[in-house]
């Protein structure tokens, strides 16, 4: 059961009060490792939605797994979620945290994906077109490889999705010959 409008509104509330703490670095990176605890670990992300562990029990858990490694502010906010019965949603709030934090910065994602990795100078080069492009935001770039593409890249930013790899030519090719467009033509 999903609600992003609750995981939002915790997450806006948390975002306030590390703004008004002067806190905000040290809680991003604190719901960035709340948030990865509960990508790489299912087991962890069921005890936090079962119904049957008691509240006491998964606060325990979660100090156990975050001890030492996030701020008060932080453990103090898991905490009250927990109390308040909200666990179910602690994924949610960490990704809409990070979601917000990155707004509040003007951070963009940018993800480029193309057939063969990248050297270091070919990165910069297209970060720097990219920034050229999103004048005014920081661009957090990131970068993976699918052979699948043959060539070519794909780069998704802004919900935009601009697909300049060998495999869609192909793939365009392929429908062009199968609807025969150019038959009426030829006559």
């Amino acid at each position: 059961m999903q609600n992003p409008r609750l995981a939002a509104r915790y997450a806006k509330s948390l975002m306030d009060l590390a703004i008004e703490n002067g806190k905000l670095d040290v809680l991003h990176s604190d719901m960035k490792l709340l948030g990865d605890v509960c990508a790489n670990s299912h087991d962890f992300v069921v005890m936090m939605k079962s119904p049957i562990v008691k509240g006491d029990t998964k606060l325990s858990v979660v100090n156990a797994i975050l001890e030492g490694k996030v701020d008060p502010m932080t453990t103090a906010f898991i905490q009250l979620i927990v109390n308040k019965g909200r666990e179910y949603f602690i994924p949610e709030i960490a990704n809409a945290f990070v979601s917000e934090y990155k707004a509040y910065n003007k951070i963009n994602d940018v993800l480029l994906t193309t057939a063969v990795e990248l050297d270091e100078a070919e990165k910069n080069k297209i970060h720097a077109q990219i920034a050229a492009q999103f004048q005014g935001m920081t661009i957090d770039l990131t970068t993976k490889v699918d052979e699948s593409l043959i060539g070519g890249f794909v780069l998704e930013a802004n919900n935009n999705v601009f697909d300049a790899s060998i495999i869609r030519d192909l793939k365009d090719i392929k429908k062009q010959f199968l609807k025969n467009e150019y038959i009426p033509d030829i006559r």
